[in-house]
């Protein structure tokens, strides 16, 4: 992708401002310039720039990408089937769900999928700017955001999106707070060469242990990306009393060794990164009069796979869709909160709860040998961990995980997406 130089200045007015170029600040920008609305998109990192991801677009992800008119694109570089689980002893290949999602998947490194989006993002009419950093906020008496400094230059706005990632630096100028009692995550990320880079299906280790043989919180990743690598992670589950004993990047390279038949890899994991993920919606203060949180900032990662690309796609046009019907000067502090709880609220309670149990150290060395016996279970499993199951579906799981996450969120101590 060409870089879009000389670099413009910032306007000195829009009517929305997005802080953030991710898939979330990309697709809440391009639903908007097609609503007809004047968007600027501001990031700090030049592109093409990196993040630490596992890559793979779910069956869910892949309805906004085709949405968004990249479908094609993405399946061109692979087509994913399903998931290989791996664990306690057994092996089980699970396919991806029929349904309203679709059984599609793909996997697209994420320094060319957000430089895809960008250029989405301009195609659609917005402009875009990177190497641009927001360093601070002005409010007027009424609260709303009426502009934000940018270095030497002052951008007013009627709307701002914030979709500046996992730590939200703006957000925490306007007061969003992250709330660590609730379970979080941390995850390492590497590439390496593999003969098996074109292999239609996931790896998915759920039996995860370190150097030392203790069975880890969480599970280890291979997702293949058909350009003569495999993108190799591992994440690892926690919460403030039981947070994750490990070095997550040393916990990474130990996967790799152990993996380094089964996928035919060649050389060592390299451009390894390692990332803290808020999930579940363990966000508060994530809105205001005129101004929204959406993505990651707002802590929109399933507690239980750690995915947020499929939230980050499909809340930006949920945002984009509220601020449309808002119109100029719309009211946004509650609204935007109740979206989320209405549409993610009962799926990461019990999502939140499930994590959390798998932080106690003997609940997975007794539970994951019972779920991988069995290809009905963890077939089920994956349908609900990859938020496929849709509303129109009736069948005894889908029924099951809404009624469960229904009791899970009214008995929750720390509500999602507190306003």
């Amino acid at each position: 992708m060409e870089r879009m130089d000389p670099r413009p200045r910032p306007p000195a007015s829009t009517d929305v401002l997005v802080v953030g170029c991710g898939p979330a600040g990309s697709a809440t920008a391009t639903w908007l310039a097609r609503a007809g609305r004047e968007v600027t998109v501001l990031d700090a990192a030049a592109f093409p720039r990196d993040k630490t991801c596992g890559d793979g677009l779910t069956p869910r992800a892949m309805g906004e990408v085709d949405r968004l008119g990249l479908g094609g694109w993405a399946r061109d570089r692979i087509t994913i089937r399903g998931l290989e689980l791996r664990g306690f002893g057994h092996e089980r290949r699970v396919p991806w769900p029929d349904g309203d999602h679709g059984g599609v998947a793909s996997a697209v490194r994420r320094t060319v999928f957000d430089d895809r989006m960008r250029a989405v993002a301009v195609d659609a009419g917005s402009t875009v700017l990177d190497g641009v950093r927001v360093t601070g906020v002005e409010k007027g008496d009424d609260g709303e955001v009426v502009a934000v400094r940018a270095g030497g230059d002052r951008i007013a706005c009627q709307t701002l999106v914030l979709a500046d990632g996992v730590r939200s630096p703006v957000g925490r100028m306007l007061g969003r707070t992250w709330h660590r009692d609730t379970v979080y995550a941390v995850a390492a990320r590497s590439y390496v060469r593999s003969a098996r880079h074109d292999h239609p299906w996931i790896g998915s280790d759920l039996e995860l242990r370190d150097e030392a043989g203790t069975i880890q919180p969480g599970y280890g990743w291979v997702f293949p990306l058909g350009d003569g690598e495999v993108n190799l992670g591992v994440g690892a589950l926690a919460t403030a009393t039981r947070p994750a004993n490990v070095a997550v990047k040393d916990l990474l390279r130990h996967y790799a060794r152990n993996v380094r038949g089964s996928w035919a890899l060649e050389g060592d994991p390299h451009a390894v990164t390692s990332a803290l993920l808020p999930m579940g919606g363990a966000v508060s203060g994530l809105a205001g009069r005129n101004w929204a949180a959406v993505g990651d900032a707002a802590a929109c990662v399933n507690p239980l796979n750690g995915e947020g690309i499929d939230y980050a796609l499909e809340g930006g046009r949920l945002l984009a869709d509220l601020v449309v019907a808002e119109g100029p000067g719309g009211e946004l502090t509650r609204a935007w909160p109740e979206m989320l709880r209405r549409n993610y609220g009962e799926a990461f309670a019990i999502a939140r709860d499930a994590a959390r149990l798998l932080t106690y150290p003997r609940f997975l060395p007794l539970a994951g040998p019972v779920g991988m016996r069995s290809q009905t279970l963890m077939s089920a499993a994956v349908r609900c961990m990859s938020n496929t199951v849709s509303e129109s579906d009736r069948d005894l799981v889908a029924r099951a995980w809404r009624t469960a996450g229904s009791v899970a969120r009214r008995l929750d101590r720390r509500p999602l997406f507190a306003d």
